[in-house]
């Protein structure tokens, strides 16, 4: 069983112009949700904006006329980044196309190429997508928007008769999600 890709596809919006591309990132990480464009990672998970990078979809060292060109820019994280470098191989732009149409979710959280995408099986093997931190970035994720929804029901009053048993789901969730982080910090 799968499920979608990613929730929310990123767009490109900023109009501005700047002779350094760097100054793009605030604009480029809301644009992409503040996640990768190629992982659908949260930056949050990287240590925020200042950690992820900006890849240049086409790269500017062999087109150095869209260095700065906000329709060239992808918000990304740094391993994506540094694997993916100067390669001009077959890569679908997050904004252009949407990745739904050419890659899955495990239940698991891994990540999958459609057996019908050229594009995506290159993108998967060249960027390392099926590596196990991308499967559980994208667990602690899930957990941490169900942790919200638990805290949620805890904090309302109708629970009150049930906020004994929602608050040891709650703590129960919270032990796996630490554990979660816990092996994450350790692998990454």
């Amino acid at each position: 069983m799968t499920s979608n890709f990613r929730n929310i596809s990123p767009k490109r919006t900023c109009t501005k112009t700047y002779k350094s591309y760097r100054r793009f990132k605030p604009y480029l990480a809301a644009d992409f949700n503040n996640r990768c464009g190629y992982t659908d990672c949260p930056d949050f998970w990287f240590g925020g904006k200042n950690n992820f990078h900006i890849d240049h979809f086409k790269p500017f060292s062999k087109n150095p006329g869209l260095a700065t060109e906000y329709s060239n820019l992808v918000y990304c994280c740094s391993y994506v980044n540094i694997l993916k470098s100067n390669d001009e191989g077959d890569y679908i732009d997050p904004c252009d196309v949407d990745f739904n149409k050419h890659f899955d979710r495990a239940k698991d959280g891994t990540v999958l190429p459609k057996a019908s995408s050229t594009e995506a099986k290159y993108m998967h093997s060249k960027l390392s997508l099926g590596l196990s931190r991308y499967k559980f970035i994208w667990k602690l994720d899930e957990m941490h928007k169900k942790k919200i929804k638990l805290q949620g029901a805890i904090d309302n009053p109708k629970n009150v008769g049930l906020k004994k048993d929602l608050l040891e789901l709650y703590y129960d969730l919270d032990k796996e999600f630490t554990l979660y982080i816990e092996y994450l910090t350790v692998n990454q």
